[in-house]
């Protein structure tokens, strides 16, 4: 942070507007100047009182007032006239009569006085000293200048009044800083109280879709009658299926980042920044305004993307996509009583940050919340909300090298505006260098049949795989590539979905009954499509295609995923595991039939434990190469079987590797399993494909 950020971040800690406090600033700081003045002038007798000053401060915290009513008031100046009105109102009058009075003991007890209200306003210590420091200053000024001129003769010792002083201020902090700690603590702890609720809250938006998609589906499927040959389902109504299976997915994936976003935030987990790379700011919020889950068409209607240019950004993807999906969700919860509101996603290329703003024309947000939007545990009027969303989103957008940021006016608009730093041809020129260097190895001499019947969209393909020695064949339909693949082994096919001919579903499920020869039945291919994510991916998952790419591509993406598939991190086919062992120790039948569905598809011999007990008694009878042990289970876990079977076994299978299946995703739970014995760990939903490779990686060690 510089000079300049840390110079606004702290004027805007210590700038504190809220209704509350321009109401106890006008009831109280108005008719006590007026009530002070008439008492010290007229009853007390003090040699010295102003009523000009008296009544500027009076006219100052009232002005405060207009606030409460048109919340645009002086706009982004309030804070200006805020912190000069405290000025005034404090420091400057206080410490005048204080000098003017010659250090009468009444004023010197009111300065003291001051001093502990001023930190009541002003929460950051070093705006509270700018203020004091200001005000005292200008009040010192003032004394010299004006009649009348009073010759200063203290009848006190003034070092113990210092001290007294220092003091004040130091303890005012202090109970200040321990107040404001107890009031988050308790925050925190009915935060805590709550988050059970609150994560349900925040799941019902996608579980709902879920049983949307399951409701759909059902409605697709022909009614039952025993004995009775159905009829086909028809094109439309299949392609409604793949749609509602698309999204029920999309749907669990979300509620899985919902609940890694709620745990990462409680625990403030840092962010991973090793992962980040280049990304196509238009193409991934297409990508995700596509994937958003929508509750109906109409509210699909009122969101709208507008792109004056794209630009590539330094990003995680799904944490990309998170942060907008939470922005586009909160956006339609407050419009939802608007009935002509809209929501615009814009992207707009700027010289030193590229911003996507998302705007709403719902009915915006109070002045006095504005400023604590990105807190932790703070919700500004959403209903069961955790009030960590943001707080998320401002972490992501921080470790993005942005920022994120919301303008809003009552009963207009409100605009988050996502930040980010313009990616230099430098920058963009040493990640290639790098890609390069890592991967040129594995790249060198594999050979690629780009099908894609579009000669352009082949073009920044075979440019983004020059640098890397690959060799490339071209073909311009399904057909093209069968007879290509019959003649020549590949190592891969990139195949374009919607081509004359013969399409790409066709070809791949041609080239999976060995119509391409055998040789080229299990090769990987990548469907490539300007197709929708969502609406394809089942549809290529089920035809046999082992991943997917949306057009247009961007240079890591594409090289990023054929370095996953040439270094074997995607299962074509099936693998034969006969004569690997593994037994699934889970409490949970459904978690074990999920397990036993994965690996019964590769020969893999099963036996399964409902207990730590039962896996122990189990391992001393059956032949085991690898445990799949369940974290959280019942009376003895996991962890503690685990340090049982290393402790007192003998023979093979004390050492038998033990893979950990757990929910817990923090570095502590898992260095936990493997302190206790565990060789690996994997996140519970399990990813099929790194279940097979640790078993293959422990079962044939």
């Amino acid at each position: 942070m510089n000079v300049a950020e840390f110079i606004r971040s702290s004027f805007s800690r210590g700038t504190q507007v809220s209704r509350f406090n321009i109401m106890a600033a006008a009831a109280l700081g108005a008719p006590a100047h007026l009530s002070f003045y008439v008492a010290y002038k007229y009853i007390f007798q003090l040699p010295y009182d102003n009523l000009a000053l008296r009544l500027v401060a009076v006219a100052l915290c009232l002005v405060g007032l207009f606030k409460l009513k048109n919340p645009d008031f002086l706009g982004k100046y309030f804070p200006i006239y805020w912190h000069s009105m405290l000025i005034f109102v404090l420091p400057f009058i206080l410490t005048v009569m204080v000098l003017k009075n010659n250090f009468h003991e009444a004023w010197i007890y009111w300065e003291i006085f001051m001093i502990f209200v001023l930190i009541s306003f002003v929460p950051n210590p070093l705006v509270f000293l700018f203020d004091l420091f200001l005000g005292v200053g200008a009040a010192i000024v003032f004394f010299f200048l004006t009649p009348p001129f009073v010759v200063l003769d203290p009848q006190f010792d003034i070092a113990p009044y210092v001290l007294l002083v220092v003091f004040s201020i130091v303890a005012g902090y202090v109970f200040s800083y321990s107040n404001r700690k107890g009031i988050v603590a308790q925050e925190k702890n009915s935060a805590f109280q709550a988050l059970a609720g609150s994560i349900a809250h925040e799941m019902r938006n996608p579980l709902g879709q879920v049983k949307f998609s399951f409701q759909s589906i059902l409605e697709e499927l022909p009614t039952y009658h025993a004995d009775k040959v159905y009829e086909c389902i028809t094109a439309q109504g299949l392609d409604n299926i793949y749609l509602r299976v698309a999204q029920g997915q999309m749907a669990v994936s979300r509620g899985g980042q919902v609940i890694d976003m709620i745990l990462d935030e409680v625990k403030d987990k840092p962010i991973d920044t090793s992962g980040f790379t280049y990304l196509s700011a238009e193409g991934i919020t297409k990508k995700a305004i596509d994937e958003y889950g929508y509750e109906s068409e109409a509210e699909r209607k009122k969101l709208s993307l507008e792109c004056s240019g794209d630009f590539l950004i330094k990003a995680d993807e799904t944490m990309y996509v998170f942060v907008l999906f939470n922005l586009i969700m909160n956006a339609f919860y407050f419009i939802k009583n608007y009935p002509d509101a809209h929501i615009t996603v814009c992207l707009e290329k700027g010289s030193s940050f590229n911003r996507i703003s998302v705007r709403d024309t719902g009915p915006g947000i109070p002045p006095e919340n504005l400023g604590r939007l990105f807190d932790a545990f703070f919700t500004s009027g959403k209903k069961g909300g955790t009030g960590l969303g943001l707080a998320y989103c401002k972490r992501v957008m921080k470790a993005f090298g942005g920022d994120i940021t919301c303008e809003s006016r009552q009963h207009e608009y409100t605009e988050f505006t996502l930040e980010f730093p313009v990616v230099s041809g430098q920058e963009l020129v040493r990640f290639r260098s790098w890609m390069v260097s890592r991967y040129r190895d594995i790249f060198e001499d594999k050979s690629i049949l780009l099908v894609d019947d579009e000669l352009p969209d082949r073009e920044p393909v075979k440019q983004y795989l020059e640098p890397f020695h690959v060799i490339i064949d071209e073909a311009g339909n399904g057909q093209e590539a069968l007879e290509m693949l019959a003649k020549k082994r590949y190592d891969v096919v990139l195949m374009n979905l919607g081509m004359p001919v013969m399409n790409g579903y066709e070809s791949t499920e041609e080239i999976r009954r060995g119509k391409a020869g055998a040789t080229m039945k299990n090769v990987p291919i990548v469907g490539h499509t300007a197709v929708p994510t969502y609406i394809a991916r089942g549809k290529t998952e089920k035809v046999g295609m082992q991943a997917f790419i949306s057009k247009p591509v961007t240079e890591s993406e594409l090289i990023n995923l054929l370095a996953s598939i040439f270094n074997g991190e995607y299962i074509v086919g099936t693998r034969d595991f006969s004569g690997i062992n593994v037994m699934l120790v889970d409490d949970s039948s459904f978690n074990r039939y999920v397990l036993k569905s994965i690996l019964e598809k590769h020969n893999i011999g099963i036996s399964e434990a409902v207990s730590g007990k039962a896996a122990i008694e189990k391992l001393k009878l059956d032949d085991i190469h690898v445990i799949l042990m369940d974290i959280q289970m019942p009376e003895l876990d996991g962890i503690e079987t685990t340090r049982l079977i290393r402790s007192s076994m003998s023979g093979s299978n004390k050492n038998v590797p033990i893979i950990g299946l757990s929910g817990e995703s923090g570095e502590e739970e898992i260095q936990k399993a493997l302190s206790a014995g565990m060789n690996d760990y994997l996140l519970k939903p399990v990813d099929s494909v790194l279940l097979l490779n640790m078993i293959e990686k422990w079962g044939k060690s």
